[in-house]
């Protein structure tokens, strides 16, 4: 039995990033403080924050439409547009070939190409770091598919939805780069090292969504294209100016992805009907 209007569920999208955000830092703050043994636990529970948010957000939603979706959404093969996915892969490997191209002119070398040795944060291992990358990049995708960015584009398009996700996402990293042995902390060494990560955060939001709507509002979909960026973005060996150059490319590759999907980000079939619009689009291609 379908909700009518009235008592269709309403999503909280500021009260979840508010929610998200305080669950998280009030584990990444102390961990600036404390020992890398002790830090990283600290972290983990601080990655984790967002995912129990946004899953308890459906859980106590009282909505059994939106309950089922998640279920869907995670574990529903059928909806994968494996393509989609391939293509997204492939979109993401040549804009790293591009910029180490692009970086050649700037004096950097094509030894990039090289696979690197260890990551890029330490305190773990390297049996450890690789799980961890490939576990943070399910759990990230539990929280902001989960949840968040449905909660911003029931409201509006999905371009719009793209930015202001691109940025609140990119600044729940920001305690991280004064956490000794992250990624980000390595940042640290160039001010603008740092300002590249956060404005490259932005486009990414845009790729993952045109991945996430491709697959029909797919998370399961998201989680595959994630591991692939994290793990790409470890273990080629570019340099954190090449990666000034992709942030560039990244902006480039975007535009056109949004230009060849104007239908999809500048839609607005999909205001006011999350999540039953997948709902609907299921019982089409059925029929």
């Amino acid at each position: 039995m379908h909700m009518n209007r009235s008592e269709k569920y309403k999503y909280k999208p500021v009260k979840f990033f508010v929610l998200a955000y305080l669950f998280t830092w009030i584990f990444w703050i102390p961990a600036i403080f404390l020992p890398e043994n002790v830090s990283f636990v600290l972290m983990a529970a601080g990655l984790i924050a967002p995912a129990v948010v946004s899953t308890l957000f459906v859980m106590f939603s009282k909505s059994d439409a939106l309950k089922q979706d998640l279920k869907n959404r995670l574990i529903g093969f059928y909806k994968i547009k494996w393509s989609n996915v391939f293509w997204a892969m492939l979109v993401f490997a040549a804009i790293v070939v591009c910029s180490i191209l692009l970086s050649l002119l700037f004096g950097q070398s094509l030894d990039q190409f090289a696979f690197t040795d260890d990551f890029s944060f330490t305190g773990v291992g390297v049996g450890s770091a690789l799980l961890t990358l490939l576990l943070a990049s399910i759990i990230e995708e539990v929280a902001w598919k989960g949840y968040c960015e449905d909660s911003i584009g029931d409201y509006m398009n999905w371009f719009w939805e793209s930015l202001i996700f691109g940025v609140i996402w990119s600044l729940w990293h920001l305690p991280l780069i004064f956490i000794e042995g992250t990624y980000h902390a390595g940042l640290m060494a160039n001010p603008l090292y740092v300002v590249n990560f956060f404005v490259s955060a932005v486009p990414m939001g845009y790729i993952i969504t045109w991945v996430y709507l491709a697959s029909d509002r797919s998370i399961l979909a998201c989680m595959i294209f994630h591991m692939f960026v994290n793990f790409t973005q470890e273990k080629i060996a570019m340099t954190p100016e090449t990666k000034c150059v992709e942030t560039i490319v990244v902006f480039a590759a975007t535009a056109i992805i949004v230009l060849a999907n104007k239908a999809m980000f500048f839609g607005t079939s999909h205001i006011g009907r999350l999540p039953d619009v997948s709902t609907e689009t299921r019982r089409k291609r059925a029929d």
